[in-house]
């Protein structure tokens, strides 16, 4: 009987696309349109996420780029972002709305680094926890007797080596959000 990766594999993969997506959250020195995700200003009598109410672009490495499809809500979407306290400068114009993110201090520099730390520290957790249910779930294939014991031993270091290149890719990404930090 051939053991089944596809649900560790697919684990592995959610795992990572999970730490990616918390990561894009932490803010750099660079202004990104994700670090707004979080901004749902008071429109048309209900909070909205701010992607349903403009279109926001990079206008250059510290700037965002805000132009609400209905201009009349302009004040509104700077009020939201202002309360959502991100530290940033919102500057209206005839366009629509600037986001200008500052430079990071040293200081902050080293919080984001320890988040992102924090952030890949859980996902190894969860990678972790996925090879336990796999070994669990290859133990209990192993005492139906549909798996001999040299199986086994084998099909366990194929976990190992999933799980190895799981960690390995969950570094480099925060590898890459480190460097993003640093810059």
């Amino acid at each position: 009987m051939a053991y089944d990766f596809s649900k560790l594999k697919a684990s592995i993969k959610e795992t990572e696309e999970w730490l990616l997506r918390e990561l894009s959250g932490v803010r750099t020195g660079r202004a990104t349109p994700t670090l707004l995700d979080g901004v749902k200003p008071e429109a048309y009598g209900t909070r909205t996420p701010l992607r349903e109410l403009a279109s926001v672009s990079v206008e250059d490495a510290r700037t965002l780029r805000i132009v609400p499809w209905d201009m009349s809500i302009l004040k509104t979407i700077e009020k939201g972002i202002t309360e959502a306290d991100l530290g940033v400068g919102v500057a209206i114009d005839d366009q629509g709305l600037r986001v200008s993110f500052p430079s990071l201090t040293s200081e902050r520099r080293t919080q984001l680094s320890k988040l992102a730390g924090d952030k890949t520290e859980q996902a190894k957790v969860t990678l972790r926890s996925h090879r336990t249910d796999a070994l669990k779930a290859l133990e209990t294939a192993e005492k139906a007797g549909g798996i001999g014991e040299d199986e086994v031993k084998r099909l366990k270091n194929e976990i190992q080596k999933l799980i190895d290149i799981g960690n390995d890719s969950l570094i480099k990404v925060l590898e890459r959000k480190e460097e993003e930090i640093a810059q």
